[in-house]
This record gives C-alpha cells, structure tokens and sequence, in this order.
C-alpha cells in the first residue's frame, strides 16, 4: 500500500508575499502537486497534508533562531496554496484525506503519523512539497529509518535554495534509497 505525503504546500512557503517563500520554483510545482493529490484521491490512497503549525507566543521553538515567523496557526500563510487548497476543501471529509500539523521539519517528528501509516498497512510514501531540502528531506530520513519504501516526485518538490535542492535529490537517491519519479 502507498501513500501520499504533501509536505508544506502553504501560501507562507510558496506566494509571492510568503513568510519564507520559495517564490517561483514552489509555484511551478503547482500542477504536478495538484495531479498527483487528485490521483491518489480517485485511487483511494491514504492523503496526508503534513503541514508547519507554529505559534506566534512559542519564542523557544529552534526554526525561530533561523528563520522569520512562518506558518503561524490562524493566519492566511497556512493555507495551502492555489489549487491545492481547492482539491483539499473538496475531499477534506474523505477518510482517505488527512490534515496533520506538524512543529518539525520532519511529518514523523512528534506527530501520529507513523502510527496511521502502520494502521493502513502502508509501505510505500509519495513525498511531493516544500522545502525539498529540509521538511522533505527531513521527512524522508526518518521514513527511511522506520523503513519505508520512498519515491520522490521530482517534479513536485521545490526549494528557495537550488543548491540544497540538488543536493537533496542526489541524497534522497544514494543515502535512502529512495527512487525519484517525474511525470513529465
């Protein structure tokens, strides 16, 4: 069994006027991330929205040493961004579809999701999101160590940095094994 995972697709991590925007690499990935969400829905694959949840008052949290505030609960910067936002609202009853906040660079990090992985009998997870060289790669490490299967979609990760973004692929590949897909 797969799984999707859509890893920070946020208005903050991809808009023009994000809080910590990948700019216009985050926003090409647009179409690949929506058909691929919209796949795995109509196949009724497990859907994980793994997305930052940070709060304004917590100044102990370590992202606030390197970055600037993003993803803060209740604000526009957690919406997912363009039409993935509209595919999300439509299926967000489905039991297939789950939204999960996550205060880590990592899905796995402090969160349920290993545990509903294992309840589906999944095995195999789709990464897709941003930044390919921190919440995705993050994510992918300890997938990795709990031993899933990974595919990453290199169409549908993008980074504010194209060298940690490279870099990244090349990691995913020969560090975790993990097979790299493009639907072009």
């Amino acid at each position: 069994m797969k799984a999707l995972l859509s890893i920070d697709y946020t208005n903050d991590f991809v808009a023009p006027n994000g809080a910590l925007t990948t700019g216009e690499p985050g926003q090409k990935i647009e179409p690949a991330i929506v058909a691929l969400t919209k796949l795995f829905i109509q196949n009724q694959d497990f859907v994980v929205f793994a997305i930052d949840a940070h709060d304004a008052l917590d100044h102990w949290h370590p992202e606030n040493k390197l970055f600037p505030p993003h993803n803060l609960i209740g604000t526009p910067g957690r919406k997912l961004y363009g039409e993935l936002e509209n595919v999300y609202q439509e299926n967000q009853e489905n039991a297939q579809v789950y939204w999960m906040d996550k205060r880590h660079y990592s899905a796995f990090s402090g969160t349920d999701l290993d545990i509903r992985l294992r309840e589906r009998n999944i095995t195999e997870l789709h990464l897709t999101g941003v930044c390919t060289d921190i919440c995705v790669l993050h994510t992918a490490v300890d997938a990795y160590n709990l031993g899933y299967k990974i595919v990453i979609h290199e169409d549908a990760v993008a980074s504010f940095n194209a060298t940690g973004h490279a870099w990244a692929l090349n990691h995913f590949v020969t560090t975790l094994g993990a097979k790299i897909c493009s639907q072009q």
